[in-house]
């Protein structure tokens, strides 16, 4: 399936559409990778990073076989090597799209799930459904780590900014930063999406009010949520030069979904499912 360059242009994304609810894989708009990491200075498979894009849906409903509805929540997970992302209003029309169709049980939604949406990312994708009527919990908490937001800065810049990133004197260092200040705007429809960015890193300390002022340079940016992580990611490395790195953000829900991006140099093993409390 051949893509634009501009994913505006036949993505669902900011265009009137047609609520679905009879079951339509074909709805999945798939976007490559490539477009944006060719700007990041990333090329061909060696990617400079691992990890995985993690989402959650709130808003999933099928029928049962004899017409009843079920309601779950689900849990999707991404691989970052997958030669797409998948544009958000387009997996919210998919997830839809199962409304009004019945399935013989869970595990039968599962392995739907994971067919149509590893095809529409060109690899393989988990899908992990828990139905409300079996009182599912969930963790909300903050990081173990080093709030940046309470600093005393000034903030003039809003579109991303390496320069603000710089590593200072002193012994090396293995810490957890974070900020609730990410905010970034959708590329295609511009509206503001929201976030709780967290970097563990480990080598020569990072200038705290910097890394600050270079999350905030994003207030103003038009990216999706995958690619800030990875802009994110990379700029930090270049800048900063840590001997192991992780970036992962927490975007706040649209549409009945979140997406929490996760990008590591290895070293650091992705974090479990906690919320941002704002989810």
């Amino acid at each position: 399936m051949s893509q634009p360059t501009d994913p505006s242009i036949l993505s669902p994304l900011g265009q009137p559409t047609e609520y679905r609810a009879d079951y339509a894989p074909e709805l999945l708009f798939p976007i490559p990778r490539q477009l944006k990491r060719v700007e990041l200075g990333i090329s061909g498979t060696a990617l400079p990073f691992v990890g995985e894009d993690l989402w959650n849906a709130y808003e999933v409903s099928w029928l049962n076989p004899k017409g009843k509805p079920v309601v779950a929540l689900a849990t999707f997970r991404v691989p970052a090597n997958s030669p797409n992302l998948i544009e958000s209003k387009s997996f919210k029309l998919y997830l839809n799209s199962f409304n009004q169709t019945a399935f013989a049980d869970v595990a039968s939604v599962e392995t739907t799930l994971v067919h149509d949406l590893s095809s529409a990312a060109g690899a393989p994708v988990s899908a992990k459904i828990k139905v409300l009527s079996g009182r599912p919990q969930v963790l909300v908490g903050y990081p173990q780590g080093i709030l940046l937001d309470e600093l005393d800065i000034s903030c003039n810049t809003y579109q991303p900014a390496p320069a603000l990133l710089a590593a200072v004197d002193g012994q090396k260092t293995e810490e957890t930063l974070y900020s609730h200040l990410l905010k970034s705007n959708c590329l295609v429809t511009g509206q503001p999406d929201w976030a709780m960015v967290v970097i563990r890193y480990r080598g020569r300390p990072i200038d705290h009010a910097g890394l600050l002022r270079y999350i905030v340079s994003f207030r103003d940016h038009n990216e999706f949520h995958e690619q800030c992580v990875e802009r994110i990611y990379c700029d930090i490395q270049r800048q900063c030069a840590p001997e192991a790195l992780a970036v992962y953000a927490r975007y706040t829900r649209r549409g009945g979904l979140d997406i929490n991006p996760f990008r590591s140099s290895g070293e650091f093993p992705p974090p479990d499912n906690t919320r941002e409390v704002r989810q």
